[in-house]
């Protein structure tokens, strides 16, 4: 039996911002190179002195405001929370960017897609400093 897990964030303070975690996602999900094709988001909070942030999908359930203002259904429910991207009814609207209060959907101009973490864990399996976690939902 396959447990559906969703990514959450642990323990912060020991990130040292090498964005190995952006890396990876960016690489084994979209195949290319660029932290902007990733669905994490380091960064710092305070500047150079301040510690780092992650920026990652929440998992959702019940509600879930980017799906809900997608208008045209190209965000399905994930067992286990979230959402996964329908990229055929996609119309490239960003009203699911806008509609995330987290800022964890981002978007990819070069596809005119959404960004949508799909919680798969590569970010967590390149992580040496175990940051993040998947937990099961």
């Amino acid at each position: 039996m396959n447990i559906a897990k969703i990514l959450k964030v642990k323990e912060m303070r020991r990130c040292i911002g090498c964005f190995s975690c952006m890396t990876s996602c960016a690489v084994v999900n979209r195949h290319n190179h660029s932290l902007a094709k990733s669905a994490i988001k380091i960064i710092t909070s305070g500047g150079l002195s301040g510690s780092m942030a992650a920026v990652v999908c929440a998992g959702c359930t019940g509600v879930r405001a980017c799906a809900e203002a997608c208008p045209t259904g190209a965000l399905a429910d994930r067992e286990g929370g979230g959402v996964t991207l329908l990229p055929e009814r996609c119309t490239g609207c960003r009203k699911c960017v806008a509609a995330c209060a987290l800022g964890a959907v981002h978007f990819d101009s070069t596809t005119n897609k959404p960004i949508i973490c799909k919680h798969c864990g590569v970010c967590t399996q390149f992580c040496t400093h175990g940051c993040l976690e998947m937990e099961e939902a």
